[in-house]
């Protein structure tokens, strides 16, 4: 079933934006009843809520540069990615659908986190997960978006010889 390239923005935008609201109302919540650095133990000590933040990308990359260095590296440059990304799947419509998801995921995701890096010059993080010998960083509803969206992309260019995106990007 082909949908009008009208429609098919309108559902890229509301993926992009549903991510950004729940990424950021999350982050709301946790800035509103969690103290910075207190453990919430939310499944025994498999899953955690622990309020961090971080000035810098993932695992704190790149926290300790210079501000306006983090500024054009952590916002600037992401920025224009991210724009040209959402400017790309929006005009080339043979891009398979799983890959313009996988991409509007990341995207939200992203975009949810430099909203925090402009707004509170650090990024809220708040879940981990721990199961003895799998232990994660804490992080937040974007990352989370951010890796499925990535997930989403790889399978479909490991599966799916007639995708397209490289070329057109």
């Amino acid at each position: 079933m082909k949908i009008k390239r009208k429609h098919r923005t309108f559902l890229i935008l509301i993926v992009v934006f549903f991510n950004i609201c729940i990424d950021q109302f999350s982050k709301l919540l946790v800035r509103n009843l969690i103290i910075e650095g207190e453990t919430i133990k939310v499944i025994k000590d498999n899953l955690l809520f622990i309020r961090a933040e971080n000035t810098g990308a993932a695992l704190g990359l790149g926290g300790n540069l210079p501000s306006n260095l983090k500024t054009i590296y952590l916002q600037i440059l992401p920025i224009i990615v991210l724009l040209y990304f959402l400017k790309t799947i929006i005009t080339k419509t043979e891009i398979s659908k799983i890959t313009v998801l996988g991409l509007s995921l990341a995207i939200g995701g992203a975009l949810g986190n430099i909203i925090d890096r402009v707004s509170f010059e650090s990024v809220t993080d708040f879940i981990q997960v721990d199961f003895g010998v799998f232990k994660t960083g804490i992080f937040n509803i974007g990352d989370i978006s951010i890796v499925l969206g990535v997930l989403f992309v790889l399978f479909e260019l490991s599966f799916n010889k007639n995708n397209n995106l490289v070329d057109s990007l």
